[in-house]
């Protein structure tokens, strides 16, 4: 079974669906409910329901939101350490689905800001890392999450990187942006981002560019289906699943670990994309980012003891140095 490391935030999210106008300036009912979320943290809990055992590096504040997200991780049989920070506040997100089903989101990163190399565990332990862009676009953790991805290139290990939204790569320059995309195997984006990425209003041709500085790309249309390609290698296109929208909140991370679990087991790029599609579709028929819980069992929790002690003694030794 591939085992897969998975880099950056884990939060908690406020979602708020809103089936009618919004009165700005008054009352609009809705519908309120918290789940766990963060990018990193989302792929990882459905790398496990794809049958694939995943390890969260990320960090939480040492309060009441810290220990259920932790908790939460569990239940799903995602490994993580189980140190919480004293002092900082775990990061919270507030979604807002409105009556199109589509999702704003005003996050504020907490103590995920303060990610670095002290808290990834061995790395021969994994197969394959995904990571989320989000770590990379927060300047406060840019310079870790660069040494980081050094560390795991060095290692031997693949990469996988979701750059994050069009939204949030304004803390960024596009020539880093560029950078950190030539450091990874394997880009899964949204076309909006690929058109940025790929500095081009037409797909095509974004692709092409994007190619230049990467081996391989995935890139989710929505309604329109998706399309990956190897470099040098010919595009495969997928047509969307038909079935419900509820809230397309983790809609992305459920499809990148879809892909994921195929790719890293050498599988052809359709057959990843079917099961991304597959994957994607589940989500949107519920409310929340992540796959209803089931307490499957999973190699997740052995993992999970494997690296406690090299990470614990991370963060004893980050802390009293």
């Amino acid at each position: 079974m591939p085992r897969v490391l998975c880099i950056g935030d884990l939060m908690l999210d406020i979602v708020v669906v809103i089936d009618r106008e919004i009165s700005v300036g008054g009352d609009t009912k809705a519908i309120i409910s918290t789940h766990g979320g963060g990018a990193a943290a989302n792929v990882a809990t459905w790398l496990v329901d794809q049958g694939v055992d995943a390890y969260l590096a990320s960090r939480v504040g040492d309060d009441a939101n810290g220990r259920e997200l932790h908790l939460d991780l569990d239940r799903y049989g995602v490994g993580h350490s189980e140190k919480r920070i004293s002092g900082e506040k775990s990061g919270m997100v507030v979604v807002i689905v409105d009556k199109n089903f589509e999702r704003t989101m005003y996050p504020d990163s907490g103590s995920n800001s303060h990610l670095s190399e002290m808290d990834i565990p061995h790395l021969s332990a994994f197969d394959a890392v995904f990571l989320s862009g989000y770590a990379l676009l927060n300047e406060k953790s840019r310079a870790s999450v660069e040494a980081i991805i050094r560390k795991i290139r060095d290692a031997g290990i693949p990469i996988v990187l979701d750059p994050g939204t069009v939204g949030a790569f304004r803390d960024a320059e596009l020539a880093d942006l560029h950078k950190w995309i030539s450091w990874v195997d394997l880009l899964t984006l949204n076309e909006e981002e690929a058109l940025y990425l790929g500095e081009s209003d037409d797909l095509d041709a974004a692709i092409t560019n994007l190619l230049k500085r990467t081996a391989a790309l995935v890139i989710k249309r929505g309604s329109e289906g998706a399309v990956a390609q190897n470099r040098n290698s010919e595009k495969f296109e997928i047509s969307a699943e038909g079935g419900s929208v509820v809230d397309t909140t983790g809609a992305g991370d459920a499809f990148t670990a879809g892909f994921i679990k195929e790719w890293v087991e050498g599988n052809s790029l359709d057959k990843a994309l079917s099961s991304a599609t597959k994957a994607a579709t589940r989500c949107i028929a519920f409310v929340g980012a992540r796959p209803p819980r089931n307490l499957k069992s999973s190699k997740a929790a052995d993992l999970n003891l494997e690296n406690q002690i090299s990470v614990t003694d991370n963060f004893h030794n980050q802390l009293t140095d």
